[in-house]
């Protein structure tokens, strides 16, 4: 039994009630909130756990110093094997649009990958997400030469660092029929080793790269073995404008009504992007879960996704990376701004609408996949939680949260994580890893990885 009293917090709980907590504690049991509340509430029975960095009764006391104290962040649409392309040379290749950017840059990166590579990319990027206050990742993997096992060593590495997850590998037909059926078996592996964990910090999904990609025969394999297995899928979805032209040139539909015909989309398959799509797809989305990923998609220029209007439909839309960082203050930023930009309307967005994709709808997405309540405090949820050192030059109420996390929180103010109960970041120091030794060893792997770009 793992036993932990956090004391003198600002607490900022994201329930139902939006609850804010001027000064109170949280105790944590076995990985779970047992208790929640205002510190005058704790009675004389219990200030004797009141000492800070203490075991007493094997209860260890954390004293938070009055910082602020939220659920830890989720990211439900990322791509880990992403980490080594940053600041690589492309040598030559072209990225005129959408799709040269997926056949110079992505397709020919995950070809390249070794286990070691896919191994210390998942590190540096889970070590980068924990500072940034991320504890939960959905991530996307592909790799069509290490395919076999390959999901077994990004989760070697989330449970080095304790941080929790949910892996699939994307199943797609552009490296042939070979390696989609790898692909299929891989995830449909994993799904079933995940089923057997008891700690409930790994699962499985089943990925599938986007439609475009994929044959009838492909999809209609993955569907019947995807939900037979019962995970959910994990698919891009409309993404660039060349997935619609492709599904309405050569099968007459749309991208979602195309998936809707195979059985794809569930209320346990999220859809990232869902940018092409008609308002007659958007009905099918109620089904789903949408992830809005605003960065990658002003970069990669491929079109707005007008995820307010897809909320007022309601639809269920969390907010994601797609491995464009790993820092969920950007992308809550970039949303901000982006929809007010594009609808020309300062009202088009506002910080209760980006707070509620970007913590309230990740966790709700979140814990569609997990035993217990994630990305939420309160009694019976997952004790995934951050401390952040913010003084705030103004009051701090459960009215205006997010208008202080959108202008005037950032990444850096992050000191403490705590992941399943268990400290995996102190005073901005990662525990239990050699952080230099990792970025050292990554650094040659990537050099590696680029002269065979």
């Amino acid at each position: 039994m793992i036993l932990l009293l956090i004391k003198n917090a600002r607490i900022m709980t994201f329930d139902d009630e939006n609850n804010f907590i001027e000064e109170g504690y949280i105790k944590i049991k076995d990985g779970i909130i047992s208790d929640i509340g205002e510190s005058t509430a704790l009675n004389d029975a219990n200030s004797k756990f009141m000492d800070s960095e203490r075991y007493l009764k094997g209860e260890k006391v954390i004293d938070a110093k009055g910082k602020l104290i939220m659920p830890g962040f989720i990211c439900t649409h990322t791509h880990i094997y992403s980490a080594f392309a940053r600041g690589m040379d492309l040598k030559g290749g072209s990225t005129a649009d959408f799709l040269e950017i997926l056949e110079n840059l992505w397709w020919r990166l995950d070809k390249k990958l070794t286990h070691e590579d896919i191994y210390y990319s998942a590190l540096v990027t889970l070590i980068e997400s924990i500072k940034n206050g991320v504890t939960c990742l959905f991530d996307h993997h592909a790799g069509p030469n290490s395919v076999d096992g390959s999901l077994d060593i990004i989760e070697k590495a989330f449970r080095e660092l304790g941080v929790r997850g949910a892996l699939c590998y994307e199943v797609s037909d552009r490296d042939g029929e070979e390696i989609a059926s790898k692909g299929i078996a891989e995830n449909i592996r994993f799904i079933n080793k995940c089923k057997g964990n008891m700690d409930d910090m790994i699962k499985g999904l089943f990925g599938l790269h986007a439609s475009f990609t994929l044959s009838d025969k492909t999809l209609k394999e993955a569907s019947s073995k995807g939900n037979a297995a019962g995970a959910g899928f994990h698919i891009h979805v409309a993404e660039g404008p060349q997935d619609l032209e492709y599904n309405k040139k050569h099968f007459n539909k749309g991208v979602v009504e195309r998936l809707e015909e195979f059985s794809i989309i569930n209320e346990k398959s999220i859809l990232a992007h869902c940018i092409h799509v008609s308002s007659k797809e958007k009905d099918l989305l109620k089904k789903g879960i949408v992830v809005h990923n605003p960065e990658s998609n002003m970069n990669n220029a491929v079109g707005y996704c007008d995820a307010a209007d897809l909320i007022n439909k309601g639809i269920l839309v969390g907010l994601g990376s797609d491995g464009f960082s790993a820092n969920p203050f950007r992308a809550m930023d970039v949303c901000y701004v982006l929809h007010k930009h594009e609808k020309e309307n300062p009202n088009a967005m506002a910080p209760k609408d980006v707070i509620q994709m970007a913590i309230k709808n990740n966790g709700n997405i979140a814990s569609k996949y997990f035993k217990d309540p994630v990305g939420v405090i309160k009694k019976g949820a997952k004790a995934d939680i951050i401390f952040l050192d913010y003084n705030s030059p103004t009051p701090i109420n459960k009215d205006n949260l997010e208008g202080h996390i959108i202008f005037g929180m950032n990444s850096n103010l992050i000191t403490h994580s705590i992941i399943n109960g268990k400290l995996v970041m102190k005073d901005r120091k990662i525990v239990n890893i050699d952080e230099l030794d990792i970025y050292k060893a990554s650094r040659k792997l990537a050099k590696s990885l680029w002269d065979r770009f």
